[in-house]
């Protein structure tokens, strides 16, 4: 870092003040510095040098200029004797106006930083013959200079005034814009909010009507079922006993039409006891009874049924020997009915080749796959979606000899989501069908749930929603509240919860309207929930298995309760992720 030299000056009296003043803008000007800030340098050198001529004190003035990493304009001032630098209107001045002010024992140094220090050695010989040949001026040059400064700055502070005043009109117009525009979004937002909230109501309104519908076909169905099954079982029982040995002699044609009365009153009986047995599980009325199950028993029972019902040797039941298996804690009574349904749906549209029942590990590490694969009819692929709806029949010559309700299927379906699996179909016509089940295993009936991070829980009642937060906080790491059921989705959406208790009677939204829309929202919709009911749950417990959630009654609710409330909603919900 070097400094060069541009000007010497002596400042004894008020004369000099002025042309220090006049050289120090100069100086200013001509190592490149702007206008504003030449006036700086030149009011704080004429207001130093008023002060030690006040004091008198004999003053050298030197100009410098530094180069290097930190450019600037520097005036040493530097006087022989004492002069008081603490306070005083000069030094204020140049506190204010100047980038440094320097203080030594000879005197003080004024700094202004340049941006780039371009006077070249020939441009500083000029600068020097200039200075040295302005002469000394007069206070009357000194004061017009002033004036001169004073109207430019006045100019200045005008044109700043008017274009201020032009920037608080246009900020003026801008915020009446702004404020136009939320009043308009405000009553655009007003208006949807009250269409949200007529749609929410009429969806309620729906919903109520749908889960009246499905109740009362429900009850009909049970009351059907009840009411049916009393008379044909007396028929069956009737028609058995007189063709039972030791009974009176029958002609051949009255022995067949007994026999024609006692096949027609087992198939209407066989009709009557699925319409109960779909009727229970739509209305979540079958409860799984979790128990470790024997497999090999369990095949070795269904190979004994089914093994009549094969239509000629031409076609073989072949059960594949069991793997090493987890072991399966399921419900077994529901687990042989869907077996069996399947089964027998592939015994009768077999003609020839073979039915064969598979076991295997996966495909997740606790999962356990049944495939029941057949060489029959197969089913085109139009129809492979409609085989679950309720009553239908796929078209065909064999469906006429092999009879039946349309029933079997929806109904293996249904129950393999209650035990928490999944129930798929794949089949290609003339070639067969394989149907896949997939059960989730446990260790035994007791099976803790898994670790929750954080749970959501939505109740309107404040006592309840802190008795529910009590027993699922002994789970939950973090346990957040909601006292309606828009409050909880809008929690759910922004935290995110491993676990959602939804009580049925939010307000503002029940608790199957939360659980519809959270199975809808993609990052949500395989979220374990329990939706906590009334001891008569009705066709709530159907919306509520339909959507892969478990139920738990309010006036049940105990550590053990909830903790086999969530197991079950988690495996609900894997059983859902499993599907898709």
């Amino acid at each position: 870092m070097s400094t060069t030299e541009l000007v010497r000056l002596t400042i004894g009296g008020e004369q000099d003040v002025f042309l220090v003043r006049h050289h120090g803008r100069e100086v200013a000007a001509a190592v490149g510095l702007e206008g504003q800030n030449q006036v700086r340098v030149a009011t704080a050198l004429s207001d130093v040098g008023r002060e030690l001529v006040r004091q008198h004190v004999a003053t050298k003035a030197v100009f410098r200029v530094q180069d290097g990493a930190t450019p600037a304009l520097l005036v040493e001032l530097t006087w022989s004797g004492t002069a008081s630098t603490d306070s005083g209107p000069g030094w204020d001045t140049a506190r204010r106006l100047m980038d440094e002010v320097r203080f030594d024992a000879s005197g003080v140094t004024l700094v202004k930083h340049l941006a780039a220090v371009t006077v070249d050695e020939d441009r500083l010989a000029r600068l020097r013959d200039e200075l040295r040949d302005a002469g000394s001026g007069t206070a009357l040059d000194e004061l017009r200079a002033q004036n001169q400064e004073l109207l430019e700055t006045l100019e200045n502070l005008e044109l700043k005034s008017k274009e201020l005043e032009r920037l608080n009109a246009e900020l003026e117009d801008t915020n009446r814009g702004v404020v136009a525009l939320h009043q308009e979004l405000t009553d655009e937002l007003e208006q949807t909010n009250q269409g949200v909230v007529a749609l929410y109501a009429d969806l309620d309104a729906k919903s109520a009507e749908l889960r009246d519908g499905a109740a009362a076909r429900i009850r009909f169905w049970t009351n059907i079922s009840h009411e049916l099954r009393s008379p044909i079982n007396s028929v069956v029982g009737l028609t058995r006993l007189l063709g039972a040995p030791g009974g009176d002699p029958m002609t051949d044609d009255q022995r067949r039409h007994v026999d024609l009365i006692n096949s027609s009153a087992a198939t209407l009986l066989s009709l009557v006891n699925e319409l109960l047995d779909t009727a229970k599980a739509e209305s979540g009325g079958l409860q799984p009874q979790l128990a470790p199950v024997a497999l090999d028993y369990v095949l070795a029972q269904l190979r004994a049924s089914l093994q009549p019902l094969l239509r000629s040797g031409d076609v073989r039941l072949v059960v594949d020997p069991l793997p090493e298996l987890p072991s399966l804690v399921t419900d077994e009574t529901l687990l042989v009915r869907i077996l069996r349904n399947v089964l027998s749906n592939a015994v009768k549209f077999t003609e020839q080749g073979e039915v064969r029942f598979t076991a295997l590990r996966g495909p997740g590490p606790d999962e356990i796959r049944f495939e029941i694969t057949d060489t029959g009819i197969g089913i085109p692929e139009h129809e492979q979606a409609k085989v679950f709806e309720e009553f239908y029949q796929v078209p065909g010559a064999l469906q006429v000899d092999a009879g039946g309700t349309g029933l079997g299927l929806p109904y293996a379906r249904k129950l393999a989501e209650i035990l928490g699996g999944t129930l798929t179909l794949s089949s290609t016509p003339g070639s067969g069908t394989q149907v896949v089940l997939v059960l989730p295993v446990a260790q035994d009936e007791d099976v803790q749930p898994a670790p929750v991070g954080r749970a959501l829980i939505a109740h309107g009642d404040e006592q309840e929603r802190a008795r529910l937060a009590d027993v699922v906080g002994e789970l939950a790491e973090e346990v957040v509240e909601a006292e309606d059921g828009r409050r909880a989705l809008n929690l759910a959406k922004s935290r995110h919860p491993d676990l959602i208790v939804l009580h049925a009677s939010t307000p503002l939204m029940s608790g199957s309207a939360v659980l519809a829309v959270l199975r809808l929202d993609p990052e949500l919709r395989h979220v374990p929930v329990v939706v906590v009911c009334g001891d008569d749950p009705g066709s709530l417990a159907r919306t509520v298995n339909g959507l892969g959630a478990a139920l738990l009654h309010h006036s049940r609710v105990s550590t053990e309760s909830v903790r086999r409330a969530v197991r079950d909603a988690q495996f609900a919900a894997r059983g859902r992720t499993t599907d898709e």
